[in-house]
């Protein structure tokens, strides 16, 4: 069995990344023998898309399945739609994770059917006042008020019985990898929002 393992460096003896589309490295680890290549994530540092492009990238290594501690869900789409199995919750080094993947140790994550990640429902409300009066003083009002609303809406299914969470980082550079591929995907949302707001001026 040919397993794909997130990682922080190109051999068996590296942490685990917790992070599936922003890892530095993928190592291939043939199970039976344990030899392995590694294979860099060239998606890492993408603005956008970088779980999609670093599966479709695993996939065509001819895997059976992925380790890592989580997956995003475009991610998790291409994975289920080409048969890969996807196993959340591994940590350590590569090597104990294939270890204790093979002894029944972590757990396959459930597929996300394919489906539309955004939706975008609009609304919008008119309202017109007017009043006039006699004696002293004469007063009339105008007022209007007008609103949008736009949602969005990713594909959810609930953890299967037995699901751990993804592992907390285990050092600073660990930590702050995470943080720096956090911070691009909100940038990657936000200039998409951005982008909506000005098509409905």
């Amino acid at each position: 069995m040919k397993v794909a393992v997130s990682s922080m460096g190109p051999d068996l003896d590296a942490a685990v990344s917790p992070r599936f589309g922003r890892c530095p490295y993928f190592v291939i680890v043939e199970t039976a023998t344990m030899g392995y290549e590694a294979m860099p994530n060239t998606s890492a540092n993408s603005p956008s898309g970088a779980g999609i492009a670093a599966a479709q990238e695993v996939a065509s290594r001819g895997i059976d399945a992925v380790l890592t501690g989580r997956f995003g869900p475009n991610a998790s789409q291409v994975l289920s739609q080409v048969g890969i199995k996807m196993v959340t919750g591994a940590s350590g080094t590569v090597r104990q994770a294939v270890e204790t993947y093979k002894n029944g140790g972590l757990n396959e994550a459930p597929s996300i059917p394919a489906g539309p990640g955004i939706g975008y429902d609009p609304g919008m409300g008119y309202g017109r006042g007017m009043g006039g009066g006699r004696g002293a003083g004469g007063g009339r009002g105008s007022g209007r008020g007008m609103g949008r609303g736009m949602g969005f809406r990713a594909p959810y299914t609930a953890p299967q019985p037995g699901y751990e969470a993804p592992p907390a980082p285990t050092s600073r550079d660990e930590a702050k990898e995470m943080l720096k591929g956090h911070l691009t995907d909100l940038e990657a949302q936000l200039k998409e929002v951005k982008k909506r707001l000005e098509d409905l001026k």
